[in-house]
């Protein structure tokens, strides 16, 4: 691996660096949330773990489906613009939600809020994009990447003192310092001078976009890399679990493996992004991500039934297995998407390829806690087979789409000299 300077964590242009400050702040704002949101819900909101549950299901639906159309708006009026009106929409979403009391204005809050957030990040790996040169756009996502794993653990810092009072003053007073968060980005988004302008987009309707995408090769990409994507609920359920299940660990010891991954994450992810700057690299980023998932899975089987200090070798062996699975798939989904979303379109494109996330998010912790975890190590060695089984698929589907790609280019001028 290249040396890494201290320079190499800093974007390049002066757009760059303010959106990478722009993301801190947001992720301040998240971090701050998510530290305290179940309290908050059973406190302030006065919701049983059920309705909790119940809301947030509805709430991922609606994301899930409103993902795409605001990707096509964004076509039309700009990605900027889109982000700017996004994050003042999350921001009132989360007002709203230190009026709610009861199952119902939750839900409805939360399905308001989750149709923003599913398409926040598509729209910010746009505007992103637009902060850069085409040469260095891997490095940057891999900076505002590592920027946001920071500003996730200063805002569950920032939330523990008014976790601990304990009041519900305090707990709205929380969100609120999320909702500021947003509207102090979506100011500063108001700024920004891209360093680039996309393309002038097709005019059409964002119903009119959906309808028109046709793209199967590109969806079979997206549902790859959605595939990869559960090491988002490995990390967040089912390491945990299993863990305290499976294992002889104490509970104490799952927030150090979380550590583990989130400070390896903060010092890597840029390094890691350096291997898909050169040609095949994104492919290569995502069959390694699928690999070092697949071992994560070899060693939280390994680790059934042994000693506990078997046992937490295995498990901080597959944690550190996991966080390179993270990171290898973050930077070949990015640059993949990117590449293969046609410039005039980005914003469908780049939407349709989060879908693969945001499904894993609905579909993973069922899969991962009702089948993989029930099913013990035979469970986790299945899982194993299918980050197996992506990693053979991303590279035919790759050139699948280069080939398309090659046929849209060759196209083209012959279409411009055809007789009319």
């Amino acid at each position: 691996m290249k040396r890494i300077a201290l320079s190499d964590y800093v974007p390049a242009t002066r757009a760059g660096r303010t959106f990478a400050l722009i993301s801190l702040i947001n992720a301040v704002g998240t971090g701050l949330f998510l530290a305290g949101s179940t309290v908050f819900f059973i406190r302030s909101a006065g919701l049983s773990a059920p309705q909790i549950g119940t809301g947030l299901a509805v709430s991922g639906v609606a994301g899930f489906l409103a993902t795409v159309p605001v990707g096509a708006l964004s076509d039309r009026i700009g990605a900027r613009r889109t982000l700017i009106a996004l994050q003042v929409w999350r921001a009132g979403g989360f007002l709203a939600l230190t009026l709610v009391h009861g199952p119902v204005g939750f839900t409805v809050v939360a399905s308001c809020l989750a149709a923003a957030e599913g398409a926040t990040m598509p729209i910010t790996q746009a505007v992103a994009s637009d902060t850069t040169e085409e040469s260095d756009r891997t490095r940057t996502m891999a900076i505002i990447r590592t920027v946001r794993n920071v500003g996730f653990s200063v805002g569950a810092l920032l939330a523990a003192p008014l976790l601990a009072s304990g009041s519900t003053a305090a707990l709205r007073a929380l969100v609120c310092g999320t909702a500021a968060a947003f509207l102090a980005s979506a100011a500063m988004l108001g700024r920004l001078r891209l360093v680039r302008t996309g393309a002038v987009a097709r005019k059409v309707g964002p119903l009119t976009a959906i309808r028109g995408f046709r793209d199967g090769r590109y969806l079979a990409l997206a549902a790859l890399n959605g595939v990869l994507n559960l090491h988002t609920t490995i990390l967040a359920v089912g390491l945990p679990l299993w863990a305290v299940q499976a294992t002889g660990v104490s509970a104490g010891f799952v927030p150090v493996l979380v550590l583990v991954n989130t400070v390896l994450s903060i010092a890597l992810q840029v390094p890691v992004s350096k291997g898909a700057e050169r040609p095949g690299g994104a492919v290569r980023a995502l069959r390694l991500g699928g690999l070092a998932l697949a071992v994560c899975c070899a060693g939280l089987a390994a680790a059934d039934g042994r000693p506990p200090w078997a046992a937490g070798a295995l498990l901080a062996a597959a944690c550190v297995a996991l966080t390179f699975g993270e990171m290898w798939q973050a930077v070949g989904g990015w640059d993949l998407s990117y590449e293969f979303a046609p410039e005039d379109r980005r914003g469908v494109y780049l939407s349709v390829f989060s879908l693969g996330n945001t499904g894993q998010r609905i579909v993973g912790p069922a899969l991962v806690t009702g089948v993989v975890i029930a099913a013990g190590p035979a469970g986790w060695a299945a899982l194993g087979l299918v980050f197996c089984l992506a990693t053979a698929l991303a590279g035919p589907v790759t050139r699948a789409l280069e080939r398309q790609r090659e046929a849209a280019a060759g196209a083209a001028p012959a279409a411009a000299y055809a007789p009319h």
